[in-house]
């Protein structure tokens, strides 16, 4: 199985990887992932070590791929590097979009919410709930724009749409150790991940994880990016084979990837809880004491 020691990368060795693995997994996710109660999920498949390893053997360390890359097949693996399969994909566009809200709470006791709720649209689908007050989303977007017999995301009544929402918690030896989460369309995803990234692999403290540029790699032609990561990284990750489009440019929606939140649970019941400094105007993290 190949192995990749990030943390004894350089950042843009590191960095290079991330993309690489990102564009992967956004390919198997385009392939297999769908509403389980309507088609068959092969999550024992992709989330197996093996077919990981199998994966990964695409990577190559100092080209990038030509993107769309296409799934694997996890019907047949072993682990093993072999000739992989290099022919494309076509990818959908994008028709997720940016109205979405994480909050990340803990209490004293270490009861902990990693929470993500979306309307989809500006307005949702423009139907409040009569006595309620609040809007109902507008999440049929999230369903392939072309409908495909063979595409698992495909429309169909009563059946789920799939979606970037990734609230998370993070064990260390059965403990609480990390909670996050983002909005940010089909940006999420890799949010979250760069943050786990940065935290885990590159050893950030999670304050400088949630302020780091950001890249974000969906198994496109080009990597969406904030200026800041485009003007640290662009040109050493150009190297490779990189090519890097401005978040904020024509067909997308925010200058900014993601607004983030998180909590870090340290040792003698320490807890770190952060925001982001400067996407979408600042966030807010704060200690609520309860009035004696």
């Amino acid at each position: 199985m190949e192995r990749y020691d990030l943390s004894s990368m350089s950042a843009v060795d590191a960095l290079h990887h991330y993309l690489e693995a990102s564009a992967l997994a956004f390919a198997d996710r385009g392939a297999y992932v769908g509403d389980p109660a309507y088609v068959n999920v092969p999550l024992h498949d992709l989330l197996s070590d093996r077919y990981a390893a199998e994966r990964a053997c695409q990577i190559q360390p100092t080209t990038a791929l030509t993107k769309p890359v296409a799934p694997g097949d996890v019907t047949s693996y072993d682990g093993q590097c072999a000739t992989a399969s290099t022919t494309p994909t076509v990818k959908a566009p994008d028709t997720e979009n940016l109205n979405t809200t994480n909050l990340t709470v803990a209490d004293r006791w270490g009861n902990i919410v990693e929470y993500t709720l979306t309307i989809e649209q500006t307005g949702g689908s423009g139907i409040v709930l009569p006595g309620r007050g609040f809007l109902l989303n507008n999440e049929l977007t999230d369903f392939s724009p072309v409908w495909t017999a063979g595409d698992p995301n495909r429309i169909e009544g009563g059946k789920r749409p799939r979606s970037s929402i990734s609230p998370t918690i993070v064990l260390r030896h059965g403990t609480p150790y990390l909670a996050l989460g983002s909005p940010g369309g089909s940006t999420i995803i890799t949010t979250v991940l760069q943050m786990l990234f940065d935290r885990i692999d590159r050893g950030m403290s999670i304050e400088q994880a949630i302020a780091a540029p950001r890249g974000s790699q969906r198994n496109t032609p080009s990597v969406t990016a904030e200026q800041a990561f485009i003007d640290q990284y662009g040109a050493a990750l150009g190297a490779y084979g990189h090519t890097f489009s401005p978040a904020g440019a024509p067909g997308t929606t925010a200058a900014e990837i993601g607004a983030a939140t998180a909590i870090e649970f340290g040792p003698h019941r320490l807890l770190t809880a952060v925001s982001e400094p400067t996407r979408r105007g600042g966030g807010s993290a704060l200690v609520v004491r309860a009035r004696r």
